[in-house]
């Protein structure tokens, strides 16, 4: 059994939540995987949670070309034991994100999350998909369709809610990242376990 943990923050028309139930649901697909959603509101009740999961996965909004301030406050939480201890090295990492602008320096807010990780020592799963819509035969439809390598980008017009956007590319892809990171978590919990650090 591996476990994983989507640990985000959403928040205005909860477009993030979203996408972390779609990347629930891909990483559920592998078999004898343990997936819980967790908010970061209701994190600091949930330090078991984290420290045992094989693999976290970090949802914020872009907000002005950042990841949220809630989100970064509980980052910081992790300078005390967790990077100090580094009780999260080797723990695998992935992220998401979700702006209104088709680029709103989404890219910023995912480098973050991987500084963050890096911080702590965890080690980062990108995007397996190629960027879409990248011709005159692509479209909308096309998964990746932000085409963003370092983690999910998704886009939501700011008038919509949720339940119709972000679009189904985006939903689509990130359910694609969530089975893409639970599979890589699978190979390296295995290989752990035969080849156990010296």
């Amino acid at each position: 059994m591996i476990t994983i943990t989507i640990l985000y923050y959403s928040n205005f028309r909860g477009q993030t939540e979203k996408l972390a139930e779609a990347i629930c649901r891909g990483a559920r697909r592998v078999p004898d995987t343990d997936v819980v959603l967790l908010r970061i509101e209701d994190a600091e009740q949930q330090w078991e949670r984290l420290h045992r999961s094989d693999a976290i996965i970090f949802g914020s909004p872009t907000y002005i070309g950042s990841v949220a301030a809630r989100f970064k406050q509980f980052i910081e939480l992790l300078s005390n034991d967790v990077w100090l201890n580094r009780l999260w090295v080797n723990k695998i990492a992935a992220g998401f994100t979700v702006s209104a602008g088709r680029s709103g320096d989404k890219l910023n807010c995912l480098q973050q999350m991987v500084i963050f990780a890096s911080q702590m020592g965890m080690i980062w799963v990108p995007m397996r998909l190629l960027g879409g819509n990248y011709s005159s035969k692509g479209s909308e439809d096309d998964l990746n369709r932000m085409a963003g390598y370092i983690g999910v980008m998704a886009q939501a017009n700011i008038d919509e809610p949720a339940e119709i956007a972000p679009p189904i590319a985006d939903i689509t892809t990130a359910e694609v990242h969530g089975e893409h990171v639970a599979m890589v978590t699978r190979t390296f919990v295995v290989g752990r376990t035969a080849a156990p650090p010296v």
